[in-house]
């Protein structure tokens, strides 16, 4: 029967100093017109690495992820529109995932623009499940830092992470509407990723048996509409806006039904990112 569930394990429960050097005075240059835009002049925009978890050990307790075929194949359509080389990975380990995601921060990057990953699973605070267990997110995207992935340095990183990251719920609140009219640099090893969460920290993730999960619905209905026009965190606020706005779970659980969700979106971009 279709309807609204949730991808994680069931409840058991219903100064005044100048700052440079020195202390002297700086001077507010005129940047160069690409100095705040990504680079994506490159022969190949990327991959996108889609890993799609739909059933699990029963040790886990986890439940099957129905609807989720439906997300990966959406974002496999996507993302191969706008020019990435797009795999689905289905039902790993966490082994396999750890494998997986350390093979391709191994590949060499110096042809592509930027790196997409898209992780479909059940979750909690900090952790993702792999058909047999959980994994720290921070092992999964770390692979990819500057200091670890350096063809991939200075170039966009996006993770889209449609996954519980707790067991809270949001009930919403009624409001009334307003109607609306070539040196080197150092860079931080963290810095150009992008973090897009289903949902906020503590908050259950909706996902719909028959039409995917809300989020990743969301996100390849405006990348499909909004992907070579805007730029990412434009894109991004619109996908917080269909998610808030325009779904409601619909569930027979008691405690379940007449939910909201609002997406996360995490961002160490340097620069505005423009798909080409």
């Amino acid at each position: 029967m279709d309807g609204d569930s949730v991808d994680a394990k069931p409840s058991q429960k219903g100064p005044d100093e100048p700052s440079g050097p020195t202390g002297m005075s700086q001077v507010d240059s005129k940047p160069p017109a690409d100095a705040y835009q990504y680079n994506m002049n490159y022969p190949c925009i990327g991959q996108c690495v889609i890993i799609n978890n739909k059933n699990f050990d029963k040790s886990t307790g986890m439940n099957i992820r129905n609807g989720t075929d439906v997300d990966a194949g959406n974002v496999f359509k996507v993302f191969s529109q706008l020019g990435y080389k797009a795999k689905v990975h289905n039902d790993l380990t966490v082994k396999d995932i750890k494998t997986l995601l350390y093979n391709v921060s191994k590949e060499d990057h110096s042809r592509s623009a930027s790196f997409v990953c898209v992780l479909l699973s059940h979750g909690d605070e900090g952790v993702l499940y792999g058909t047999d267990g959980a994994v720290d997110l921070g092992q999964l995207t770390g692979l990819f830092r500057g200091d670890r992935c350096k063809s991939l340095v200075g170039k966009p990183k996006l993770f889209f992470i449609q996954a519980c990251r707790g067991t809270d719920l949001d009930s919403g609140i009624e409001h009334d509407s307003v109607a609306e009219e070539s040196s080197t640099e150092r860079i931080p090893v963290e810095a150009d990723f992008l973090y897009a969460y289903s949902t906020a920290p503590g908050y259950y993730s909706w996902r719909n048996t028959a039409n995917g999960s809300w989020f990743i619905q969301s996100l390849c209905d405006r990348l499909h509409q909004f992907g070579r026009r805007l730029e990412i965190m434009q894109i991004m606020t619109r996908v917080n806006h269909k998610v808030a706005l325009e779904f409601e779970s619909s569930s027979n659980l008691p405690g379940y039904n007449a939910k909201k969700q609002i997406p996360c979106i995490v961002s160490m971009l340097t620069k505005d990112l423009y798909f080409p």
